[in-house]
């Protein structure tokens, strides 16, 4: 049976910078003319000569007033410096075509609320900034956020919650609120005292699915007050949940941001509670040990920026 065994590179070679000297020396056939070319002083390339000959226990150059030559051992090992630089020059465009290839695109998953109500704006800010990487959304609840994310199917995620899914990596970048919200025509909208969290317990509402930010907060909310009854109705979407409502369905309980512009036309009434916590926190997510890089970080960036107070 066959062991490979790795044996590291020995002390004695040279760094790429130093082969490239060399290069450059072999082809100018002066060292005063490679310095010019890559860029440092005469004295500083024919100290890093000396201190690559000395490195390699052998004599690179001969030099004279008419210019520096190679030795025998010289030409030999300017050779294999070609092939080694050449090696690293197509590693170099390799990487920076993988980069390049990350960088022209940018798959976002995100919780209804921030996809519908902040996620337009980050991403035209996002647009400014680089305008030809190209941007896929998926909206689902924070589960599908975190499946999708754990799945290798999205670059950046953003949930809302009490904290970031098992399995991710997140900042809050923003906070939320969650209210309760009646049509006109419910006797809740005429309330004056708070709503008390076991009232709302009592009360069939219309809900978002198990799986959302939304649902998480609330439950949570209401856990020490006898749970949430059996939902009304249980709605995938923020826009059903809005819909239903509006029309005399029954109570629900929706982010701020969601039901802003229902409540200034007053298509929907806010309902004042107290007794329990519906602030919540909004996070950019992420797979665990994985931090963003390329667009993903610079929306990451951005989404700080255009939260911060």
């Amino acid at each position: 049976m066959t062991v490979d065994v790795h044996v590291p590179l020995s002390h004695r070679v040279p760094d790429l910078g130093a082969l490239e000297l060399l290069l450059a020396v072999a082809r100018h056939g002066s060292l005063g003319r490679a310095a010019r070319d890559i860029g440092v002083t005469q004295p500083a390339a024919s100290s890093r000569i000396r201190s690559m000959e000395r490195q390699l226990g052998l004599a690179l150059l001969d030099r004279s007033p008419r210019g520096s030559r190679l030795t025998d051992a010289g030409a030999l090992v300017t050779d294999w410096a070609r092939r080694v630089v050449e090696a690293a020059e197509a590693f170099d465009a390799g990487t920076q075509a993988l980069r390049d290839r990350r960088d022209s695109r940018l798959r976002i998953a995100a919780s209804m609320t921030i996809a519908e109500y902040l996620l337009p704006g980050w991403l035209m800010a996002l647009r400014a900034e680089r305008p030809d990487t190209a941007v896929s959304l998926l909206a689902g609840n924070s589960a599908t956020v975190a499946g999708r994310l754990l799945a290798g199917e999205a670059d950046l995620g953003f949930v809302e919650g009490l904290s970031a899914p098992e399995g991710l990596d997140g900042t809050v970048i923003a906070h939320d609120r969650l209210v309760v919200a009646v049509a006109p025509s419910h006797a809740w909208a005429h309330r004056r005292t708070p709503l008390t969290p076991y009232e709302l317990a009592a009360t069939p509402l219309v809900l978002r699915e198990p799986g959302s930010g939304t649902r998480q907060v609330l439950d949570a909310a209401l856990a020490a007050h006898g749970g949430l009854a059996v939902p009304l109705l249980e709605l995938s979407s923020t826009t059903a949940v809005k819909g239903a409502a509006q029309s005399g369905a029954g109570p629900c309980v929706l982010s701020e941001l969601a039901v802003g512009d229902e409540l200034s036309a007053r298509r929907l009434v806010k309902v004042p509670s107290g007794g329990m916590r519906l602030r919540r926190q909004l996070r950019a997510v992420w797979p665990a040990g994985h931090r963003p890089t390329g667009p993903a970080r610079d929306l990451l960036s951005l989404t700080a920026r255009e939260t911060r107070p």
